[in-house]
């Protein structure tokens, strides 16, 4: 009998996040704050929520949950790379990108604690397809990475130096105003001066 896809991606994502929040004894001291508490997840690309139980020596993904949670965190997929970074969650919240209802140290503490995590993705292919295989695919990615981040960090760098080339070469008002009053001077002593030339021209 096929494994219900939720199940399944609960399962994975209890693996996972144990795996890379529960093996570092430095981490230990972050993963106490969370001791007891009761984090749900609500993605939109869901039917149902994650409910992530937080506990001593390990983390329970569970997708039917009767009791409260301490705090419910409605989002999408796409902003859970953004959650590695605490500083994100306040501008998230303005941007209606994360609604959190509840106690928002939480979603705060949860935060801090992935920051804090090593991402190795060596780590998580091994199991697959063994440890050899597994540093070649991750220095592999890490160097197209790499190269990818190089070459978009040198396109805004072109596309700034354009801009900044084209806001200079673009006048500003002032400059505008003073060329105006230069050129309305130039006009009055051209003016002049072809007054003088025909009055010597008249002598």
């Amino acid at each position: 009998m096929a494994m219900n896809p939720m199940l399944l991606l609960a399962a994975s994502a209890e693996s996972a996040l144990n795996r890379l929040l529960y093996q570092d004894r430095g981490m230990k001291a972050a993963r106490q704050r969370l001791k007891g508490k009761v984090l749900t997840l609500k993605f939109s690309e869901l039917p149902k929520p994650l409910v992530l139980v937080f506990s001593e020596h390990q983390l329970d993904v569970l997708t039917d949950w009767q009791d409260e949670s301490d705090c419910t965190v409605s989002l999408a997929f796409s902003v859970v790379p953004e959650l590695r970074d605490r500083q994100n969650l306040t501008a998230l919240i303005k941007q209606e990108r994360l609604d959190v209802q509840g106690d928002l140290q939480v979603i705060q503490q949860f935060s801090a604690l992935l920051d804090m995590a090593e991402l190795d993705p060596a780590e998580y292919l091994a199991p697959l397809v063994g440890d050899v295989a597994a540093q070649g695919i991750s220095r592999a990615g890490q160097r197209v990475f790499s190269f990818l981040r190089k070459e978009i960090t040198g396109k805004q760098q072109q596309l700034g130096e354009l801009l900044t080339q084209e806001w200079q070469a673009a006048p500003g008002a002032l400059e505008v105003a003073w060329f105006c009053e230069e050129t309305q001077a130039l006009d009055k002593k051209l003016a002049l001066l072809e007054a003088r030339l025909a009055q010597r021209e008249k002598k």
